[in-house]
């Protein structure tokens, strides 16, 4: 599984980064043929003073490709949400492949 991090607008610190990569090792207890996940990490600054943490995640999966993008205050719960959806999704698709 090749894990690729890019962050947009700052410089993550390694606290972050390591928070990260080890919620995306354990994708691979959900499906077996994940090839890439793909996370972004950004600050989303539009009108409001309190900049939003916004988090997308691909995964590539032979196929199919799930997606999520959550945002909220801080990085790590916005990875929480997204991390928890995309299990969701692939939870779903693999109900409907078996069904």
């Amino acid at each position: 599984m090749n894990v690729n991090i890019q962050t947009v607008h700052f410089d993550a610190d390694d606290k972050l980064l390591d928070f990260v990569n080890r919620k995306v090792e354990k994708f691979s207890t959900f499906h077996d043929k994940i090839v890439k996940v793909d996370v972004f990490l950004k600050l989303d600054n539009l009108v409001h003073t309190i900049k939003d943490k916004v988090v997308e995640i691909k995964v590539h999966v032979p196929k199919h490709e799930f997606f999520v993008k959550t945002s909220s205050k801080s990085f790590e719960e916005s990875f929480d949400a997204a991390f928890e959806s995309i299990i969701n999704q692939i939870k779903r698709k693999k109900e409907k492949l078996a069904a």
